[in-house]
């Protein structure tokens, strides 16, 4: 075998191990989602129930297009395959690149791995039990009294699903803050010196993220910049050090 071929099989194997792990989270959505079609406007039920508790006695849920009846609870139901398949695609996702970790690396990965889920989930129930209800709310109310209220479920479903993402990413900011600070690429004073910028970007990444009113630019916001500083907290108290054992180690597995 030439040296060319040799160099080229680590790569080869990566590429197909990389495959199979997609695939096999492709499958597993896939598989969610055909359980999940069969109660896919129960599913919408859910969604649309902190809208419909808000709206005027004389308002009701309208479908615009042909097609929102049908589309519109499916594409709910595919989402929320997706969300619900979160873990094992990130464990396959740590099947893929722990093996290139160190083992006190791992240590710490895990429980990031594990809370970075937990904290997405987190997000998303936020998003649906606190959000929601004052968002809907407010839309619900704020129009010229001569103007009946009906909301498109298409623009619904576009809402929620913009504020569960919105939402979920933005609980995950103590997870990227620690992994910032943890991996060298910026100290945590050059974090906490950056603030006022930090909090800018983040009313502007919520302003980007949220419908076009201030109440859920502030809602999507002031937790993000809370969420920021328990990062800078935690990424301070709990940061792994590596210790001359582990150093040794290191070096061994190297070898």
């Amino acid at each position: 075998m030439s040296d060319s071929n040799a160099n080229d099989m680590p790569l080869l194997s990566h590429l197909i191990e990389l495959r199979s792990r997609l695939l096999r989270s492709v499958l597993v959505i896939i598989v969610i989602f055909i359980g999940l079609a069969f109660f896919a406007n129960e599913l919408y039920e859910w969604l649309s129930k902190p809208l419909k508790e808000a709206l005027p006695e004389s308002s009701t849920l309208i479908a615009i297009d042909v097609t929102a009846p049908l589309f519109a609870p499916f594409k709910l139901a595919f989402v929320m395959a997706i969300f619900i398949a979160m873990p094992f695609v990130l464990h396959q996702a740590w099947l893929f690149i722990s093996p290139g970790l160190y083992k006190h690396e791992k240590g710490f990965a895990v429980p990031l791995l594990v809370s970075s889920i937990l904290l997405f989930y987190a997000g998303i129930a936020f998003a649906y039990f606190v959000i929601f209800p004052i968002i809907f709310g407010f839309l619900s109310t704020i129009g010229p009294q001569d103007v009946n209220y009906l909301p498109d479920i298409n623009s619904v479903l576009s809402i929620a699903l913009k504020l569960f993402f919105a939402f979920g990413l933005a609980f995950e900011i103590p997870i990227a803050t620690m992994l910032l600070i943890w991996s060298g690429l910026v100290s945590h004073e050059t974090l906490s010196n950056t603030r006022p910028y930090t909090v800018v970007g983040i009313f502007v990444f919520a302003m980007l993220l949220t419908p076009p009113d201030m109440i859920s630019q502030v809602l999507l916001a002031v937790p993000m910049w809370i969420l920021f500083e328990l990062g800078l907290v935690f990424a301070k108290a709990y940061s792994p050090k590596k210790t001359e054992s582990q150093t040794i180690e290191d070096g061994d597995e190297n070898t």
